[in-house]
């Protein structure tokens, strides 16, 4: 009998922690553009702890309500086009550069 549970198991207990108020984790198998949108997720973690700055404040920063900058903060994304991500990133960062490579 093997100890490591079945690829079924570990699928149901990773679609428990999808469905779960966490961060979410990029796939090793993420696509180039599910990689760069959670790398822009990064860039708000990053600013709001280097600003020491709390989730209401970045909030008002992008002009959008807490719960959509929880979402960010956690990479529970879906419901953000990458244009409306980098929109409120130019917010707080006007001077970003983006390369396509």
């Amino acid at each position: 009998m093997s100890k490591w549970p079945s690829k079924k198991e570990l699928d149901k207990v990773l679609n428990k922690m999808e469905l779960s108020d966490g961060t979410i984790h990029i796939s090793p198998d993420a696509s180039s553009l599910d990689k760069f949108r959670w790398e822009i997720c990064q860039k708000f973690i990053r600013y709001k702890r280097e600003h020491g700055i709390t989730q209401r404040e970045l909030a008002s920063l992008i002009q959008t309500d807490e719960g959509k900058v929880s979402k960010i903060l956690h990479h529970r994304i879906d419901e953000f086009s990458t244009d409306r991500l980098i929109g409120f990133y130019q917010l707080i960062n006007p001077d970003v550069k983006i390369k396509v490579s």
